[in-house]
């Protein structure tokens, strides 16, 4: 009988580490998802988001946000999902730039977060750009999963292009 019990109970632990694989996200470089936007046949938009490591906001949403079942499919199916570092000292070759790290006080910033973030360095800080890499929107501030949900279908489902968001959010 405990045998049994053992095998039962190493099989849902199992099957709990399984779930929990598939609802992580694959988080690409903002070089892949530029490369794919040119080179896939049905290109998506792209998600970018922009976090700090000291940003304790920014590890509640991966964890609270991004990690939701509902979420992490819905995103990999209509966005590549790009992480970024804004103080990430590598350079960022983009459409004949070289975007860098500056440093500026105690800590610096990375140029394109700065331009992606329109210069409000505030974390975390996500982006939708469209399939031509062109700036949908910035949303700033932590984002529980069901007001997150609501805007990623405003851009994903491009309901953007027909309905401004005051009318779309019922505001």
């Amino acid at each position: 009988m405990r045998s049994i019990f053992t095998q039962i109970s190493l099989l849902f632990i199992v099957l709990i580490g399984f779930n929990a694989q598939a609802q992580e996200i694959n988080w690409i470089s903002w070089d892949e998802a530029v490369q794919l936007s040119k080179t896939d046949a049905s290109p998506k938009k792209i998600f970018v988001d922009v976090y700090t490591d000291w940003c304790g906001w920014c590890k509640k949403m991966d964890k609270n946000t991004f990690q939701n079942p509902e979420v992490s499919k819905y995103m990999q199916d209509n966005f590549y999902m790009v992480k970024m570092d804004a103080e990430g000292k590598d350079p960022i070759e983009y459409q004949g730039k070289t975007f860098k790290y500056i440093p500026s006080g105690r800590r610096g910033y990375h140029e394109l977060a700065a331009a992606l973030l329109q210069g409000r360095m505030s974390y975390p800080t996500v982006v939708f750009l469209d399939e031509k890499l062109n700036m949908l929107s910035p949303v700033p501030g932590y984002q529980q999963v069901e007001p997150f949900m609501q805007i990623a279908k405003y851009f994903g489902e491009n309901i953007y292009k027909d309905q401004d968001w005051k009318s779309y959010a019922g505001k």
